[in-house]
């Protein structure tokens, strides 16, 4: 089973999984948790909810494949953070080498870019996996964000630059699709 929780920034994620994970270890299952070695905000190798609880995770990169090399062992479930950034091609791996066997995988992650464009892990998660989640959140306006708006300093929008660019509240803020495009009105 393969599942993808997905949301905007600060939209609950790390939140969501850090609980999903406490559920788990609550009533003694093994969970392995990985996140992307391109997130070094709060730590690398952990997992932060701007609310304070964090756990430990392992690292994946671009080059690392999700075969029977990844020794799951007596895991009941795999989750994965950050999962925007994996490959197309690590997600097809997921999904035929652990979940087309029976084991259970939750991705975490942003569906798109701030330049409003989907992530090429987050497109193949919206493709093949068995469930989504919306995790929603609100624009400042009070509507629902959508999409993920990067800022300079003084908190203008940032229409151009690298696809990533790692950062929190100070780079990034959620918006509604009236308040992304009304800058370029």
């Amino acid at each position: 089973m393969l599942d993808f929780y997905y949301s905007t920034m600060s939209g609950g994620k790390s939140t969501a999984l850090l609980q999903r994970r406490h559920n788990l270890t609550s009533i003694g299952k093994r969970v392995l948790v990985m996140t992307s070695a391109l997130d070094d905000r709060f730590g690398i190798g952990k997992i932060t909810s701007r609310m304070g609880p964090q756990c430990d995770a392992v690292l994946y990169s671009r080059d690392t494949v999700f075969d029977s090399t990844l020794d799951l062992g007596d895991v009941a479930e795999l989750i994965l953070d950050e999962a925007q950034f994996l490959t197309g091609a690590q997600v097809r791996q997921i999904h035929e080498n652990f979940c087309a066997r029976g084991q259970r995988v939750s991705c975490f992650g942003l569906r798109s870019t701030f330049q409003g464009l989907p992530f090429e892990g987050s497109a193949a998660l919206m493709a093949i996996a068995d469930n989504l989640h919306e995790l929603s959140t609100l624009c400042q306006c009070g509507s629902k964000a959508t999409l993920n708006q990067r800022i300079d300093a003084l908190g203008h929008p940032v229409r151009s630059g690298p696809e990533v660019e790692i950062g929190g509240d100070n780079r990034y803020r959620p918006v509604c699709a009236s308040c992304f495009h009304a800058v370029s009105r």
